[in-house]
């Protein structure tokens, strides 16, 4: 099975591009409907920073972003990366262009995320195994957390993630999407 590491790769925001809530940011947005349900994607100069489904209204996913960044300039407008990133959601093929994300996190996060793009499509496995993996086999909880802050969704597979006793676990948008999600990668894997 091919991983998506191959095909998507992660760009840490520096601390400029980060501090001071993201001004001199210019982050573009859209929304787009797929099938696995509507999305807002958004995208810096350098990547996509922010893959999110539509659940509370278009309003509420929007006003999650500008959280994340509430002095950056925003403009709805596709772009280049945003076209890459969602070429890449269909989960009956795979990638065929690379897709760089521009994100914001912690250095663990980033460990924690990287870690996400090796999981196989159509697998699963355990924040305990994702904390081995990084040789922290105590921090399965932080690892919990940091795949929880995942602002990806979908091109960082953290529905991929399952609990040590193999429930499903949380899920940002909603159990029922983690499992669409886990059973269309299954299927066409």
């Amino acid at each position: 099975m091919k991983t998506e590491q191959s095909v998507i790769s992660i760009l840490p925001m520096t601390s400029e591009e980060s501090g001071r809530g993201g001004a001199g940011l210019t982050i573009h947005y859209d929304f787009v409907d797929t099938v696995h349900g509507e999305l807002l994607i958004a995208s810096t100069h350098k990547g996509v920073c922010y893959l999110a489904f539509v659940t509370q209204g278009q309003e509420a996913v929007l006003a999650e972003l500008k959280q994340q960044f509430p002095r950056a300039i925003y403009r709805r407008q596709s772009d280049e990366w945003q076209e890459k990133a969602l070429a890449a959601l269909p989960m009956d093929a795979a990638c065929q262009h690379p897709v760089t994300l521009h994100l914001k996190g912690t250095d663990f996060q980033l460990s924690v995320w990287k870690e996400l793009l090796k999981i196989p499509r159509g697998t699963v496995t355990s924040y305990g195994k994702i904390a081995v993996a990084l040789q922290r086999p105590k921090a399965c909880r932080a690892v919990g957390t940091a795949v929880g802050d995942n602002p990806v969704s979908i091109l960082i597979p953290c529905h991929r993630v399952l609990r040590t006793d193999g429930a499903l676990g949380g899920y940002h948008w909603g159990l029922e999407r983690k499992i669409h999600l886990l059973e269309c990668e299954l299927k066409n894997s």
